[in-house]
This record gives structure tokens, C-alpha cells and sequence, in this order.
């Protein structure tokens, strides 16, 4: 058995290792536990493998989450592929495509492959879409309890399930006191990523963020986009907003059918090799 290629990437503090399909040899659950946790591999707070070939787009990438589980799709992680093929030299300053298990994306490389526009694709607020459980509705401003504390929250899904909370000021220790009973209520029967939001003028908005399977994050893309398409939907905003978050900021645009194209940063980490032995 041999070693793994790999190589690590951060978008705003949100890190990622990308390896090789060679990697599809080995139970990805298991690597993605093993490689993203500090003690046992690197640090991450996900693992992409790819370019896997597809039939609908120039490549194919498959996510995963720190605990295991498969994402359908990340707007960090995406942004870091697509630099991953940009430093591959699989890829030119040309528009391109990537499927995911939540659609097909195009993307775009920007500033010699240190910013990627990535079209995200439609945002939509249908409970039967994103799923939240309940009658058929677009989940907008409704009241959920959580330790004798209502919230008002809005659902969106942007290929994979968001929900995000109004509040006047977000701040971590919500994040990490609510996130987790939010991500695992039964209102969202696939689980759920999270942001409490402030929406601080038309154009600029605030979050924090705990992401379903990898918990407190400093940066999210599609977080970002969904939180952007709520406070576009509730009239809050505008259609160009700046996602300002701990890593730093994410600039989205939307259309008026809720298209969005999400830009912002990334930096490459270093790269190495995953020894069998720290597979097992």
C-alpha cells in the first residue's frame, strides 16, 4: 500500500486537503476522520478527492466532512479545488465546470489562482427542497425554542442545507452553544449547517458560523450564500453583499431568481504525503 499525495489549502481560515483519486482505494470516510483531525493527520476541516472524471462537467470532486460523512457541496471547498487544478495546470484563466453531489458549478480563476469566482447556482427556500420537516413552504422567519430561547430563522439550500438565525449581535459562544442543537434538530432531517447573521447595511452582513459534520468554522462559502439569499429574499439587502466573517470576507452577487456567484480567496498551505500507517 502506498502513500497519499496530498495538498492543503485554506480559504479564510477554512482548510481543506485535497488528495488524488489514488485515495478512492481507501474507505474515504475512514481517511477524512483520520487525516483532518490535528492528533492522528494534518488538520482540516474537510477532505476533497478529485479530479474524478464526469459525464456532465469538465471535472468531478467528492467532499467530505471531518466526521466522516459526504457533503454535497462547499463553496470553500470549491473555491480550493478549483486552485488545486489551477497549480496542476489542469485548468486556464478559461471558465470551468465541476460537479458535485449537490449540482454542477462553473467556475472561474482570478488573480494568477489567489481568488476564484464560483457560480453557486440557485438558492432555494422550499422546505421539500432543503428539507425541513412540515407542510410544503418557504421556511421564512419562523420560531424555533432552544434552551428557553426563541430564535427567528430562515432555511435556504444552496445544493446542501442551511439555516440561518436573525440575531442583533452574533457572536462564537452562540455559534458553538446553539449550532449543534440547530444542526441536529428534527425540523432538518438531513442535518443542517447554521449562521446567526446581523445585517449591518444594505450591502454588508455578519456571521458565525457551525457547519454540519465539522462544528465551528471561521468561513464558509456556501454559508455565506445562503445567509446572503435570505437577507436578499427578506428585503433586507441588496443584491451585491459582502459576507464579512472571522476569517475575513466573501463578496456575493444574486440575481433576481437567486442565482448566486460567490468570489474570495485562497491560499495554498503546503503539500506532502499521507503514510499508510496513519490510514491503518
Amino acid at each position: 500500500m502506498t502513500s497519499i499525495v496530498f495538498s492543503k489549502y485554506h480559504a479564510l481560515g477554512n482548510s481543506y486537503i485535497v488528495v488524488p483519486p489514488d485515495a478512492l482505494a481507501f474507505d474515504l470516510s475512514v481517511l477524512a476522520r483520520l487525516a483532518c483531525d490535528v492528533r492522528t493527520g494534518i488538520g482540516s476541516d474537510g477532505l476533497l478527492v478529485g479530479p474524478l472524471p464526469s459525464a456532465v462537467a469538465d471535472f468531478r470532486i467528492r467532499i467530505f466532512n471531518p466526521d466522516g460523512s459526504e457533503a454535497e457541496k462547499s463553496g470553500n471547498g470549491l473555491r480550493i479545488f478549483c486552485r488545486h487544478l489551477w497549480d496542476e495546470m489542469l485548468v486556464s484563466a478559461a471558465p470551468f465546470s465541476v460537479e458535485t453531489l449537490g449540482g454542477v458549478v462553473r467556475a472561474e480563476i482570478l488573480v494568477e489562482g489567489k481568488e476564484v469566482r464560483v457560480e453557486m447556482g440557485q438558492v432555494r427556500f422550499t422546505s421539500k427542497d432543503i428539507p425541513v420537516a412540515g407542510p410544503p413552504r418557504d421556511v421564512l422567519q419562523e420560531d424555533v425554542i432552544l434552551e428557553g430561547r426563541t430564535f427567528k430563522f430562515s432555511a435556504a439550500t444552496v445544493g446542501n442545507p442551511h439555516c440561518v438565525v436573525l440575531v442583533d449581535r452574533p457572536t462564537e459562544a452562540d455559534a458553538r452553544k446553539f449550532g449543534p442543537l440547530l444542526e441536529s434538530h428534527p425540523l432538518f432531517p438531513q442535518r443542517t449547517n447554521v449562521q446567526f447573521m446581523r445585517v449591518l447595511d444594505r450591502a454588508n452582513i455578519q456571521i458565525e458560523i457551525w457547519e454540519r459534520g465539522a462544528g465551528y468554522t471561521y468561513a464558509s462559502g456556501s454559508s455565506s450564500c445562503a445567509s446572503a439569499a435570505v437577507a436578499y429574499k427578506l428585503g433586507l439587502c441588496d443584491s451585491d453583499i459582502t459576507v464579512h466573517m472571522r476569517g475575513g470576507d466573501i463578496q456575493i452577487r444574486l440575481d433576481p431568481d437567486f442565482n448566486v456567484v460567490m468570489t474570495g480567496p485562497v491560499v495554498h498551505v503546503c503539500h506532502g504525503a499521507i503514510e499508510p500507517e496513519a490510514i491503518g
